[in-house]
């Protein structure tokens, strides 16, 4: 087998090694590429191109997150990772552990941690890399990454909400979602949001989003309700869509543009997070951005 095939065989573990150190698509495509350029250039064959390519690709997502979290520090308003519509790492056994993982509240979990912890958890936790091998990859004694491991599960652990919901109430919950946003129907959508739900949009600045997170079941109810008529007056319209694993939808222009995608967070029952993507940079890989500002505009004149 040549390179190009071993490395293409191996190219959708690296990138969802990267996008979940990273949280952003465009760099993890970008980190991948490094590696396949370092890769091309080594003189010698690894005794093993998988650990080879794995502990490349993490070395260059640590290098990379640790200039991202200056960056994040200053970036304006709420800070969510790009929206993954399909991880290209399929594993049938584990499948419901990868999709966990790589669920927006996960990944809003990892950034917690500081990107040793991070990069040893995905590699260990997420991808049963052994001890040899994670410690190969990070640079550091294997002792040294089960105490990096210890201390990353108990953040995680910490974290995590106390019963999940299965696969068919979350589909189930979401379709009745959409059908009242639809509707613009304050009563349907109240009854499926928890008491002290919130609603969360990242435009970085370069996009109209909300001011802040706005909370509690009422209150997210009639924004939405009153949102989404007034876009489907001007063509606005959305497709369900799985986002980050989760039920979700991306929301497109008269054009067919990208406007936005949102993620639904479902526990016990009910909806406890609604996470809007609205900024532009943050799109891209999901097809051509739309002009949210022009759309802002001409939405508020249709009212």
């Amino acid at each position: 087998m040549s390179r190009t095939e071993e490395f293409e065989e191996l190219r959708p573990l690296l990138f969802s090694i990267a996008y979940r150190i990273l949280g952003s698509v465009s760099e993890a495509e970008d980190a991948v590429q490094e590696t396949w350029l370092r890769f091309q250039a080594s003189p010698a064959r690894p005794r093993s191109v998988r650990a080879f390519l794995s502990a490349t690709v993490t070395r260059i997502a640590i290098d990379v997150l640790r200039s991202a979290r200056v960056r994040r520090e200053e970036y304006v308003g709420p800070w969510l990772p790009e929206p993954l519509l399909a991880d290209p790492y399929e594993d049938p056994e584990r499948s419901a552990e990868l999709a966990d993982s790589v669920s927006t509240a996960a990944l809003l979990l990892l950034e917690r941690l500081s990107p040793l912890e991070r990069a040893v958890f995905v590699l260990r936790e997420v991808f049963g890399f052994g001890f040899p091998e994670v410690a190969a990859a990070v640079g550091r004694s294997e002792a040294a990454c089960r105490q990096l491991a210890v201390r990353a599960r108990r953040h995680m652990t910490e974290g995590r909400p106390r019963f999940e919901a299965d696969r068919r109430e979350r589909e189930e919950l979401a379709s009745r979602f959409f059908d009242a946003l639809r509707e613009g129907d304050v009563a349907g959508l109240q009854e499926l949001l928890a008491a002290d739900v919130s609603m969360v949009g990242d435009g970085g600045g370069k996009a109209p989003q909300l001011a802040r997170a706005v909370a509690g079941a009422g209150n997210v109810a009639r924004l939405l309700a009153s949102v989404f008529p007034r876009m489907a007056l001007i063509d606005v319209a959305f497709e369900p869509h799985d986002v980050n694993g989760e039920p979700g939808a991306i929301f497109r222009d008269r054009d067919g543009k990208v406007l936005h995608t949102l993620a639904l967070d479902v526990l016990d029952g009910r909806i406890q997070t609604i996470r809007a993507v609205i900024n532009p940079d943050k799109l891209g890989h999901v097809g051509p951005v739309a002009d949210a500002w022009a759309i802002d505009r001409e939405a508020r004149r249709a009212r």
